[in-house]
């Protein structure tokens, strides 16, 4: 038994880690959405998995492989389980607004490393890369923003995709200099996240398209 522990422990990559610490981050942000709108418990459920799952299925379907959690049961029970972290926790974390600006933008970075990991190894070019990393990470945010029937946030004036293309552009940089996984994947995480604190904290935003009367 100690020798299968040992090595299911090995066969687990650090990618995998990452994905999962992803998919809790953002299944949180989509469970918290669908509460705003005062879904029951399933559309919860159903919000917080496709926000979890929707960009890396996206991604994968480009790819021309199979969408990741129809390999593994493990973003189920993870989406699962952060509904019911929040169904418990909810009257503490409602007063921590500060809780879901950190676990969706390490979501983000989280999200960034797993999907530019995914197409680095079936040998795109780095703009590829970089475009996956940035779909994987924003994409189940669109689809939630739309379910719940309000503007995708990265088409407002926030900058939300912004910094997961930098972060992108960063690990194919280090990725290219040989840098090992880990540490690439967290300097990846820290731009991401440090890009989209200096932008919220001193309210940068892309400039507005101007309309043109027809």
């Amino acid at each position: 038994m100690k020798e299968y522990v040992f090595e299911l422990v090995r066969q687990i990559r650090f990618v995998d880690i990452i994905e999962f610490i992803g998919t809790f981050a953002f299944a949180i942000s989509g469970v918290r959405g669908a509460a705003t709108k005062k879904c029951d418990w399933f559309g919860a459920f159903v919000l917080g998995f496709v926000t979890a799952v929707g960009g890396g299925t996206f991604r994968d379907l480009l790819l021309g492989i199979t969408p990741f959690w129809m390999l593994n049961s493990i973003y189920v029970w993870c989406t699962l389980f952060s509904l019911l972290f929040y169904i418990f926790l909810r009257e503490h974390l409602n007063h921590l607004n500060s809780f879901f600006f950190w676990s969706d933008s390490i979501g983000l970075g989280l999200f960034v490393v797993v999907g530019a990991e995914k197409a680095m190894l079936l040998g795109y070019d780095s703009w590829v890369i970089v475009i996956m990393g940035t779909i994987t990470a924003v994409l189940g945010g669109v689809i939630r923003d739309i379910l719940l029937n309000k503007v995708p946030r990265i088409f407002k004036r926030e900058i939300y995709a912004s910094p997961c293309i930098v972060g992108g552009i960063f690990f194919v940089t280090l990725q290219f200099f040989n840098f090992n996984l880990p540490f690439i994947s967290a300097v990846t995480i820290g731009i991401v996240v440090l890009l989209r604190y200096i932008a919220v904290k001193w309210d940068l935003q892309i400039p507005k398209l101007k309309s043109e009367k027809l």
